[in-house]
């Protein structure tokens, strides 16, 4: 299921400074969105340079934990497996969240 973060509601959020379990509602989806979003564009970009014949193959879901919350992340793939994404290696479980960058 792909959800769309509505911005004004996440800014009227951030307003009244919404948590939930220590946890800032906020931000895990919008940094889920962005990441998704940052997946895609990296498949597209190998997809083009691969010589061989290539194409997308669905999504893998993995759990992500961070220090804004934990969320589900749906990673890209494709048919013929060669795809290593940079943003998000495979096997990663963890984001760290500094100055507003996910590392």
């Amino acid at each position: 299921m792909n959800q769309t973060l509505d911005l004004i509601d996440a800014l009227e959020q951030i307003k009244v400074d919404a948590k939930k379990d220590g946890k800032d509602v906020v931000l895990a989806p919008l940094i889920k969105q962005l990441t998704e979003a940052a997946l895609q564009v990296e498949l597209e970009s190998h997809l083009i340079t691969e010589i061989n014949k290539n194409r997308k193959n669905g999504k893998t879901t993995k759990t992500m934990k961070s220090s804004v919350g934990e969320f589900e992340l749906d990673v890209p793939r494709n048919k013929s497996g060669s795809y290593e994404p940079q943003i998000v290696k495979k096997h990663q479980t963890h984001m760290s969240i500094r100055n507003g960058l996910c590392l």
